[in-house]
This record gives C-alpha cells, structure tokens and sequence, in this order.
C-alpha cells in the first residue's frame, strides 16, 4: 500500500469481434472502455473521468485476447475474487476478468512485461467456414490446392533473433525502435487449420499480421522463402505483403518477471486447440518451427 492505495493487475479475456480494438475512443467502443465502466458501477462510481487502465499491449478492431493483462490504482481495498466478481457483473459476454492480484507499486503491465506471445488462425479453403467467422483468418484456393507448409516453415526460420523489423511496421507504430526480438515462429497444421505461434519480446504495431501476410504469400509460391530475409533486409513496409485480417489474431499471454508472480491464462477456451497452446508456449519444443 502507498498513501493509502493499492495497485491490482487483472487478467482478461475478450472477443473483439464487436469492439474498436481496445484503446478508449469518444463512441466508447472499445474493450477498455467497457472494462472502465464496469470498475466504476461495481465500486459505487468513486472513480473521476482521469481513470485509466493500463494495458499489456493494445489491441487492434477484431483482435481477441486470451491473455490479456492490464493493472489501475485504487483506494478501494477489496478481496482479490470480490474484484473479480464484481467487475465481471457489469462486463458484456464478450468480456470477462479471468484473475485479479494485488501488485507492488514497481509492477506495470506493460513496462515490466519481457515476453509476448500471439496467435493466429488460419483456414484456406475454396469455400468460407460460416462457424469460424471473425474467429479465423481465411484464404481462398481452388479445390484441392493447398499452402505450402514446408516452404512457410523455412521462410519463418528468418524471422527468429534480433532484428530490425521495419518490413513489417506499420506506419502508425509508436514503438521507440523498430528492432525486436522474436524467440519463435511455430507454424502446425490440424484438422485442416493452420496455427501460426509467435513469441518475442515484443511487436511492432500491425507486426503478427504483416508477417501472416508474407508467409502466406510465401505458401501461396508467389514468393520463394528467402524473400522474408530479403523484406528484413531491405527494411521497407513498402515491398511486404499487405496487412492481413485481423479476425484469426489472439494475444494469448504475457509474461513477466517471476518475482511478481503473475498467474498463467487459462487457455482452454477458445477456437485454438489448448494442447497447442501449451505446446507452442512451453519449453518442451526442440524444432522452433514445428510442433
């Protein structure tokens, strides 16, 4: 406790489907709008209109989370469940705080996270699946073509390792430096879906869907493999593949120093199979680009 406050990290779990992204606008649609609100009602409207949540990592119109982490200052002293129950009470069903830990006053959800981690889903078809609309990516082929999974493998290869990722930069990203780290690029195919898992220390703005873009362009044959370390070497937006949809894109966890003890998000709830998830986030993997 400082002067009388406390600071609580949440963790969430949202649909984006019907949302802005998740930074507030004036029209009030947006994930952090609604999650604003829903604190407000549940401790009496004590809060002023200079509350903020602070997020993890902002998400764009479509994006869903699975792992979501977001903390605020309080002087409302409460139960951690009593957070989590009584925010989820005026949350939409498309929102729902999964966790709540008080912090340490040197915890912050975005400055101390080390990791991020995101999925995408992918379904290349002749015919659109009605059932994984706004959940899936999807690409059109012919019947009986399919993408190159060997060859989206191989271009993935260069994107592991530090590097300046200004191919894959939108041009409305305020990060400081365009260079990341990405530790893993895993690409698996079930049941007719392909599953990209990237992890990094963290994303440029539009990032996972520039790069999903140019692998596909890659498993398409339009481009050979070597064409990803070309885009990363010339370091131009301009010569990538467009921005891809935004529908299959989930942030699935972040991850922080173990010191603050950050609970794990539970990921068995969603249209990406759990042992996948788990499987491409742990340290069992051996190949980083296969599971």
């Amino acid at each position: 406790m400082q002067d009388n406050l406390y600071r609580v990290a949440l963790g969430i779990q949202y649909d984006g489907t019907g949302f802005l992204g998740w930074q507030s606008q004036l029209h009030k649609n947006t994930v952090q709008d609604v999650l604003q609100a829903a604190i407000l009602k549940f401790i009496g409207g004590k809060l002023d209109d200079t509350f903020r949540v602070t997020v993890a990592g902002r998400t764009d119109t479509g994006v869903h989370a699975l792992g979501q982490v977001v903390h605020f200052d309080t002087s409302i002293n409460r139960p951690m469940w009593s957070w989590i129950r009584g925010i989820n009470t005026y949350l939409p069903s498309t929102v729902s705080v999964e966790w709540a830990k008080e912090v340490p006053f040197d915890f912050h959800s975005r400055f101390s996270a080390h990791e991020r981690s995101y999925a995408y889903v992918l379904v290349s078809s002749a015919v659109k699946i009605p059932l994984l609309n706004k959940k899936a990516g999807y690409v059109m082929l012919p019947f009986g073509k399919s993408l190159d999974l060997q060859a989206m493998r191989k271009g993935a290869q260069y994107l592991i390792g530090e590097q300046d990722f200004s191919c894959f930069r939108s041009s409305e990203c305020q990060s400081k430096t365009p260079i990341k780290t990405v530790y893993q690029v895993n690409i698996v195919e079930e049941d007719k879906r392909l599953y990209f898992f990237l992890r990094a220390n963290a994303f440029l703005h539009h990032m996972v869907r520039n790069i999903v873009g140019s692998l596909i362009e890659v498993g398409k044959g339009r481009q050979s493999p070597e064409w990803i370390a070309y885009l990363i070497k010339q370091r131009s937006r301009k010569i990538a593949a467009p921005t891809f949809s935004a529908d299959g894109l989930y942030l699935v966890k972040v991850q922080y120093p173990n010191n603050f003890e950050i609970p794990e998000p539970n990921l068995g709830y969603s249209v990406i199979p759990p042992h996948l998830l788990e499987l491409a986030f742990s340290d069992r993997l051996d190949n980083p680009n296969q599971v």
